[in-house]
């Protein structure tokens, strides 16, 4: 005799509970990404004042004062490019984990009659929570930020190398190192728009 066995019935208090420890989890990530983002900040930060303190100290003895130059501040523009990529990094995550809020969020609304009127979704005016982010958001994000203040650490480095490197006519050079921060910043910025597109194509 064949038996058929019977498929388990769905558990809504069970769901409901795996939905609100996601929610938890979500969260608990949002705020991870935006301490870290905070913090390679402030380390980018700090660490091209303490360069450019020391390099003016040095200012005393030029071969002290080129040497700490063309050491020091490549180094601080790398580590500013690893921390543009880094930042651009957790505003996708933060920017996935909203969405992913925003669904449970949604699930929860349908719950109730009240829904709607007590939890906060994305207005298609004005946004959520009064914010309405566009698709030029991403120009006033940390990552953003720190591009900025590197492209310029980029085109001053060019201009240095080329007036003390090569000779060149310290306002030939300034124009070059003014050219060469644009690019770098077009660049980063045209990657860090390609990379949140991606994640959020709206």
């Amino acid at each position: 005799m064949s038996t058929i066995s019977e498929q388990p019935r769905p558990d809504a208090a069970a769901l409901n509970s795996a939905v609100g420890t996601e929610l938890f989890v979500l969260q608990s990530v949002a705020s991870s990404t935006i301490a870290e983002a905070g913090t390679r900040s402030t380390i980018y930060l700090a660490t091209l004042s303490s360069g450019l303190v020391a390099i003016v100290f040095a200012g005393g003895s030029p071969a002290l004062l080129a040497t700490l130059t063309f050491t020091v501040l490549p180094t601080i523009f790398m580590l500013g490019w690893f921390t543009v990529v880094r930042l651009v990094d957790t505003s996708v995550e933060n920017i996935t984990v909203r969405r992913r809020m925003l669904r449970i969020r949604e699930h929860w609304v349908g719950l109730h009659p009240l829904g709607p009127e007590l939890i906060a979704l994305d207005h298609p005016r004005t946004g959520e929570l009064g914010v309405r982010y566009s698709r030029s958001s991403f120009l006033f994000t940390m990552a953003s930020m720190i591009a900025a203040v590197n492209a310029v650490l980029g085109g001053a480095l060019v201009a240095l190398i080329l007036i003390f490197g090569a000779s060149v006519h310290p306002l030939a050079a300034q124009i070059s190192g003014v050219v060469v921060g644009v690019l770098l910043l077009t660049a980063t910025l045209m990657y860090e728009r390609r990379r949140i597109r991606v994640a959020y194509p709206d």
